[in-house]
């Protein structure tokens, strides 16, 4: 069994995150109360992961992120989040958090599959962190391409970020997001690899596998410098708002019970 050291010395508990005094509450070197009216949601959270208010470019693209996740229908996170809230009304945390819980790696989920994909095969991405020079060729983005989906076809695996059971033969979230980035002069390196791997995917396969919203989310957060291992966190910020609508919607004209009372009688069928 391997021995673990325990330091006599304990560790000293910091976060540099925020600070509070009787009369302010500073949150990365910036004054909260100041920032009240003048700043964001968005921006905000922008400040939570990388410890600095965006510039313009940057609020407008992680917005837009963001933006396009707060509200999918009735999805089966939000439909978990409802017949939860049937059963605890008393709870709306509760019934938001189970919603929450369904975010894995088929839904919302393969933003962190996509932008895994975009940071383990490209070169550092970003206008200020790689030169012109630097940035792959479309020929090299399509031989890279060409290698991962031979690669994920021989493991049987789907590629987080393409295809939709409703946008064909285009997600028209994932076409804006992209061509918003580009119009902001971002690189665009990872946003031409998950085209390319639609393309090559789709003609591989013979469907028709679009760049859909998480895929699209995944290269642009990869853009901006989100690091993989946080980039569904983006969904889960962005969801929990939806999610507190959905409630407030089955409040006011309930569905869950419907729900509940279709599934027993259609199950009881045999």
């Amino acid at each position: 069994m391997m021995s673990t050291t325990v330091s006599r010395t304990p560790k000293t508990i910091r976060s540099a995150m925020s600070r509070s005094t009787p009369s302010t509450v500073t949150v990365f070197g910036q004054d909260l109360v100041a920032m009240l009216g003048t700043v964001n949601l968005g921006d905000f959270a922008y400040l939570e992961l990388f410890k600095r208010l965006p510039d313009e470019r940057e609020s407008t693209l992680f917005n837009a992120l963001v933006v396009t996740l707060v509200e999918h229908g009735v999805t089966p996170s939000a439909i978990a989040a409802r017949m939860t809230y049937l059963g605890a009304p008393e709870s709306l945390q509760g019934a938001v958090a189970s919603g929450i819980l369904g975010l894995g790696n088929t839904f919302v989920g393969t933003i962190e599959g996509a932008a895994k994909i975009c940071q383990e095969r490209l070169p550092q991405s970003g206008a200020d962190r790689i030169s012109a020079d630097e940035r792959m060729s479309d020929e090299q983005i399509n031989a890279l391409a060409e290698g991962i989906v031979a690669e994920y076809s021989t493991d049987k695996r789907m590629i987080p970020g393409l295809g939709h059971p409703v946008h064909k033969p285009v997600d028209p979230r994932a076409q804006k997001l992209l061509r918003l980035g580009r119009e902001l002069g971002f690189d665009d390196s990872s946003s031409r690899l998950v085209e390319a791997l639609s393309r090559i995917a789709s003609e591989r396969s013979g469907r028709v596998l679009p760049v859909n919203a998480t895929g699209a989310i995944g290269a642009l957060a990869s853009t901006l410098g989100v690091p993989a291992h946080v980039a569904r966190g983006l969904g889960v910020m962005a969801r929990a708002i939806g999610l507190v609508g959905h409630l407030l919607e089955e409040k006011a004209d309930p569905i869950a019970t419907t729900v509940w009372n279709r599934i027993e009688a259609e199950v009881s069928e045999s």
